[in-house]
């Protein structure tokens, strides 16, 4: 037999290491190798200066670029590694795997039939999937990676381990149920390609592949059948790059669908053959002396000695992965499972992103995208990592417009963060981190246009013609000026006008007030021409204050609870902008809604809360008010709202109101034991967001609520006998749950 099939597992550095010597002792003159043909042609890239695993092979649909395959490599990889060698022995290597043409293809068509992809997949997905974890389940382990690493990793003498490969995967296949169909169709293009390599004239094949199609590839049998499996398969135009990987996905279950749960690890198993727990432990001390975490030599020395005596306790060749972690766990991270968890993300799986050369295929977006990163200095990174920008510099500024055209692209490379303690609007704050995806998402956007700009204006302008609400097309307005669009800002207001135009929705037009209040007030620190929103705002502001009044008429509790914070935003949005006109008409809007009857009282009292915040309302006007708003007449239920609408926001402008609390005190007193308990918790939603002090604050004012108000016009109170302390005894209780203060905080001075 001129075919010599080596069963591997995927991302196995103990395979990979067994492979390369066993190559070595072949020297094969063709090396097959499971993967896509479709990417044959990116095999010599392997062998570039400028590629460094982890790498992955994209194959995507050329015209549906969202319909992708990926393969990864890791440096560990035993299919990365046979493609090395053959291409420095300089013999031939090639995929076999089923194309992705057609995988693809017959995907979609499932789809398209009402078929899922899991159907296709069903009969003996769980035992190919993971027959290593079947294997290790026999042999008495629990962990599939620890009967892996015992057997395969550690193993002194890789000599006859591929034969018990085979022997193993033959047993288990006739256990196995029936291949799926395509499973059955990999393996019958797989034979296809190995009896064309046969027909070529080559003497000695070297087959690679996944250690379950082992037994499918030893006897090729008769053409005649895999002719049959693979006539009149459906295709699909694919196109096919390398693109950086890292090693948090080599766990994904993509392409060669084998992830790993360490890769950190299996890096240091086949960058130290032996398996060095020392230097592994050097590592995990370092990662922990870089957070400022205590870490010494001596420590690390005990845990050494630590991971050496568990592999001896156990009976196994060196320590493993369980032993350096347990040895780690006690010494160096001191039982600490914060820090542990750290190791397990920083080195255990690690932060490596990969890198390939320019030479491989992409797309013109993706060109323009790197051209910009190299000028602006923004280097990828599979770790997350901050940014600071400063909006007055040139480079800051460059720097946010790429990052916000490619958020309205939907390449979220970059995520804005809260900026505290910075000089406000000139400065943002970015997190950062690059994930593979992302390459998918850039070829994707490719079909906008062949700039950054261009593809991000276009999705703009067509984002705003396919929103169903005016609040989408501001918001998406307010992300286009931050992009610095100006095509699609033009396209957006146009659109914007025309939908405010139509909309009857007064709180749809209120939401749209605050994203144009903020654009108008801070968009000239980029430059943006505010003269172009302004007029817009004005436009939907006089709708506003036109519609209002009859919008707030015959309300339900849940209704008269949105128009209530619509208000605050409203008010939010004429404060930024400081109109004079604006800001007077708008206390006009709220005066109207305060004097009318049938508006619901939560909405009352929050336009009563609104202008005592705009100094708009004296304090005679507000004790009249609240006494109105109180009184027995009025239904205990919308008192309650009204108190409710008055009290929410800060309590400082409140504790100076003393006719304001007596006027509380007394609808308190005059309430009946049936309705108050039924107010009760409303009441407490409206004091449960006073602060601490405020409240403590709030309590010590209780202590006063019986004082009479002031005479004359000295600043004496009337004397202490006046006060009627058994009356005012009676109602202190109840203000004190109210408030939630202890009793005793609440008992008069004498």
């Amino acid at each position: 037999m001129s075919a010599h099939v080596f069963g591997i597992r995927h991302h196995g550095p103990g395979s990979a290491r067994s492979l390369a010597a066993a190559l070595a002792a072949l020297s094969p003159d063709v090396v097959l190798v499971e993967g896509p043909p479709d990417a044959d042609e990116l095999i010599p890239l392997v062998a570039h200066a400028d590629i460094a695993p982890p790498v992955a092979l994209l194959i995507y649909v050329t015209e549906r670029p969202e319909r992708a395959a990926f393969y990864p490599f890791a440096l560990f990889s035993p299919e990365w590694q046979a493609l090395g060698y053959a291409l420095a022995q300089g013999v031939p290597a090639r995929f076999i795997d089923l194309p992705q043409s057609v995988q693809l293809a017959s995907e979609h068509a499932a789809a398209v039939a009402g078929e899922s992809q899991d159907s296709l997949e069903a009969s003996s997905q769980d035992l190919s999937d993971d027959p290593l974890g079947l294997l290790a389940e026999a042999a008495g382990y629990s962990d599939r990676e620890l009967w892996w690493e015992h057997h395969v990793e550690q193993r002194r003498d890789p000599t006859g381990v591929f034969e018990g490969i085979r022997a193993a995967m033959q047993e288990l296949r006739k256990e196995a149920p029936p291949s799926t169909p395509n499973e059955a169709r990999r393996e019958a293009f797989m034979r296809t390609r190995i009896r064309a390599a046969e027909k070529e004239g080559f003497q000695k094949i070297a087959v690679i592949c996944g250690a379950w199609h082992v037994p499918a590839l030893v006897e090729l049998g008769p053409a005649k059948g895999d002719q049959k499996l693979l006539k009149d398969l459906p295709k699909t135009k694919v196109t096919a790059t390398w693109i950086p990987w890292t090693y948090s996905r080599l766990s994904y279950r993509s392409g060669y669908g084998a992830g790993v749960a360490s890769p950190g690890w299996y890096e240091h198993l086949w960058n130290e053959p032996s398996g060095s727990p020392a230097r592994w432990l050097v590592h995990v001390a370092r990662v922990l002396r870089e957070k400022d975490l205590d870490a010494s030599s001596a420590n690390v020395i005990e845990a050494t000695r630590l991971a050496e005596a568990l592999a001896a306790l156990r009976e196994i060749p060196m320590p493993g992965l369980r032993e350096v972690n347990e040895a780690a766990l006690s010494v160096i991270c001191q039982g600490d499972p914060a820090r542990a968890a750290l190791i397990r993300r920083r080195l255990e799986i690690g932060d490596v992103l990969g890198r390939v050369p320019a030479e491989a295929p992409a797309v013109p977006l993706q060109r323009d995208l790197e051209a910009q990163q190299k000028r602006l200095r923004l280097k990828r990174s599979a770790e997350r990592t901050a940014l600071d920008l400063d909006l007055r510099q040139e480079t800051g500024r460059d720097r946010s417009v790429l990052l916000h055209r490619l958020r309205l692209l939907g390449i979220e490379w970059g995520r804005p963060e809260n900026v505290y303690g910075k000089s406000g609007t000139f400065h943002e704050a970015w997190s950062l981190q690059w994930e593979p995806e992302l390459a998918v998402r850039v070829i994707e956007s490719a079909l906008w246009g062949t700039t950054v700009e261009a593809a991000s204006s276009a999705r703009a302008a067509d984002g705003a013609r396919r929103a169903r609400e005016l609040d989408e097309v501001v918001g998406l307005l307010e992300r286009t000026i931050l992009a610095q669009l100006p095509s699609a800002i033009d396209a957006l207001l146009t659109e914007l006008q025309a939908r405010a135009a139509l909309s009857s929705d007064i709180g749809r037009l209120i939401s749209a007030l605050p994203p144009l209040a903020r654009i108008g007030r801070y968009g000239d620190v980029r430059g943006t021409r505010v003269d172009q929103v302004l007029p817009v705002y004005t436009g939907l502001f006089q709708r506003v204050t036109v519609g209002l009044p009859t919008a707030c008429a015959s309300l339900d509790d849940a209704a008269a609870a949105n128009i209530a914070e619509q208000l605050a935003s409203a008010q939010e949005s004429v404060t930024q902008l400081d109109i004079p006109a604006h800001r007077d008409e708008w206390r006009e809007v709220l005066r109207r809604l305060l004097d009318d009857d049938h508006v619901h009282g939560l909405v009352r009292g929050r336009a009563c809360r609104l202008l005592l915040d705009q100094d708009a309302l004296p304090a005679e006007e507000l004790d009249r008010r609240a006494r109105l708003a109180l009184s027995p007449a009025v239904a205990s239920a919308q008192a309650a709202a009204w108190a409710e609408g008055l009290l929410k926001g800060s309590g400082l402008l409140l504790l100076h109101q003393d006719e304001l609390w007596r006027a509380l005190d007394e609808w308190l007193v005059s309430l009946k034991d049936d309705d108050f308990q039924g107010l009760l918790p409303l009441l407490r939603r409206a004091f449960s967001g006073f602060t601490n002090p405020e409240r403590r604050q709030m309590g010590d004012k209780v202590k006063h609520l019986g004082l009479p108000p002031r005479v004359g016009t000295g600043p004496e109170l009337l004397g202490d006998d006046d006060l009627d302390h058994e009356r005012a005894r009676l109602v202190l209780p109840v203000l004190a749950h109210i408030l939630g203060v202890s009793p005793s905080e609440t008992e008069p001075e004498r």
